[in-house]
């Protein structure tokens, strides 16, 4: 059996590795537009420091697949507790914010305590973001905090996002509120309190491991955009940069928008659904600076409008190897769509936005502080769960079922999945994969 992966991200290699010793495949083809696989999981090089694409963090409550990915990494990991701070009216509140309460001013917590306490909305269903953070936090909780920080990073509104995001968050008991706001600072979301991270080479070198340990079945065709796919008898045929790939299987880990605009005989109202699907780009910002003023903490969740980014992530806290003597080096992520007045916006000028939210967060008193900065931008970062994203992506994923195509993915799925769900993801697909071949070859 030959199968053709589209996209070489986490989803691609983590599947070929996942089919690669099954004696019925023949042939893995990966099928990647870029210059090296890792999708979002890529790292890059500033200045001799390696950052990510957003702070990637290996934790998870799936043993199997945490200790998979550790594996793979060997010698190249070490574990770090987690320390991430809300910055809040020039405070440092620690994450999440209603475990910290006692950092707000007066005011404040005693409208965040008071509003939890004493809620309306408590016994009201949720049927989208905003009401549930409502009817879990109160209104003193959600509007210090919550409302704005989510209209930052999704720069959509939380009433026209459904609950798929936020679900899973359990209301604090009283008394744990109560403990918060007289200065008993409680740690929350104990699974993640601590990660393991690669000593070098940023988060690719997860990547690399997986494309290490691949045997001689796969092959990765790097700078091969797929532009047509096709079903071919009972086979698949596809196109990627002018070059013919023919499998029995197909497996889809790029966009699925994407997919169904290269898709042949596709229907029109699943072109339709998928021109519907919402999602956020990002821009990453680097910038050494002569002076560390973050302490002994990692990433820091920034609410206030009048700064651009929404989250800064100290790179040295990850180890020596990413730290340059007697400096600071920050990371700092912006999200942005196509159109936006942002989007094609000269780096000079984003220079100076990102160097004023650095400002008013008093990280640095003026530009000449700051040694070095450079700027990326990646399409394709966030999913965004708006209430037609269920019903879309369920239509959506029973056409390619009918077809006998397999999405895997962040993107290939458009589900907002971490990168142990991803993994997660492909050891389960392989298992439908393989047998899928064996009933279509032996049935």
């Amino acid at each position: 059996m030959r199968v053709l992966i589209l996209g070489g991200g986490l989803a691609g290699v983590s599947l070929a590795y996942f089919l690669q010793d099954r004696h019925d495949i023949d042939t893995i083809d990966i099928l990647e537009k870029e210059e090296k696989p890792g999708g979002l999981c890529r790292s890059f090089q500033h200045e001799g420091i390696t950052y990510d694409i957003g702070p990637h963090i290996l934790f998870s409550k799936d043993k199997e697949t945490l200790d998979l990915m550790l594996d793979l990494l060997g010698d190249n990991k070490h574990e770090l507790r987690r320390s991430n701070r809300i910055i809040h009216k020039g405070s440092f509140v620690q994450y999440p914010f209603e475990n910290d309460l006692s950092k707000l001013p007066q005011d404040d917590r005693a409208k965040c305590v008071d509003e939890f306490l004493r809620n309306p909305y408590r016994d009201y269903p949720a049927d989208n973001m905003l009401q549930f953070f409502l009817q879990t936090f109160g209104a003193g909780i959600t509007n210090q905090y919550l409302r704005p920080y989510n209209e930052k990073i999704w720069k959509f509104d939380p009433s026209f996002m459904d609950t798929q995001m936020v679900d899973r968050i359990p209301r604090p008991p009283d008394e744990d509120i109560l403990r918060s706001a007289a200065g008993e600072t409680i740690d929350g979301y104990t699974h993640q309190l601590y990660f393991n991270y690669p000593k070098m080479g940023g988060i690719e070198a997860l990547v690399d491991a997986f494309v290490k340990n691949l045997n001689h079945k796969v092959q990765i065709h790097i700078s091969s955009e797929v532009t047509s796919a096709a079903k071919n008898g009972s086979g698949w045929r596809v196109i990627a940069s002018g070059a013919e790939y023919n499998g029995d299987e197909l497996v889809s880990c790029i966009p699925v928008n994407i997919l169904t605009e290269i898709y042949r005989g596709i229907d029109k109202k699943t072109i339709e659904r998928s021109r519907d699907l919402r999602y956020n780009n990002i821009m990453i910002a680097v910038a050494t600076i002569k002076e560390d003023r973050a302490g002994d903490n990692f990433a820091f969740m920034i609410a206030d409008r009048d700064v651009i980014f929404h989250r800064l992530s100290k790179l040295d806290f990850l180890g020596e190897n990413y730290h340059k003597p007697g400096t600071a080096t920050y990371m700092m992520e912006y999200t942005y769509r196509d159109g936006d007045p942002t989007a094609d916006m000269p780096d000079e000028e984003l220079r100076k936005l990102f160097t004023d939210g650095l400002q008013r967060i008093d990280f640095v008193n003026n530009a000449e502080e700051i040694e070095s900065f450079t700027i990326k931008r990646f399409p394709y970062a966030y999913v965004i769960y708006d209430l037609e994203h269920k019903e879309n992506m369920t239509a959506i994923r029973e056409y390619f079922s009918g077809q006998g195509l397999f999405l895997n993915g962040r993107f290939g799925n458009f589900e907002y999945w971490n990168m142990d769900r991803v993994v997660a993801e492909s050891r389960i697909l392989a298992e439908r994969v393989a047998n899928k071949g064996f009933t279509r070859v032996n049935g």
